[in-house]
């Protein structure tokens, strides 16, 4: 199976358009399988010097670029819960307050 020129550069605004409409970190997972897919695909062509390879190269390295994207996504504070106890003794989970960010507990 061979992809024209055409036909990856399609492939590439297909994904890119289906990226805009996730949640940021979504997004970043999204770009780092492009970029990862694209650097795997050369590293794959520049080694093997065969078709196989470079869709060996291209799969490998969208999984790793989709893996680094996600995990390198920052956390925003409303996303983080903390585990508090009321006077009951119960145990919830809460926003974090501004204690837990200046390490005032």
């Amino acid at each position: 199976m061979y992809l024209t020129k055409t036909t990856a550069i399609a492939v590439a605004l297909l994904t890119a358009a289906l990226t805009g409409c996730a949640s940021e970190q979504e997004q970043r997972a999204g770009t780092g399988a492009l970029i990862g897919g694209a650097s795997g695909a050369l590293i794959g062509q520049a080694l093997g010097h065969d078709t196989a390879s470079t869709v060996v190269g291209a799969a490998g390295g969208a999984i790793l670029g989709a893996a680094i994207g996600q995990a390198t996504t920052p956390q925003r504070r409303d996303e983080q819960l903390c585990r508090y106890r009321d006077r009951y003794g119960r145990i919830y989970t809460a926003p974090c307050d501004d204690r837990y960010y200046n390490r005032n507990y």
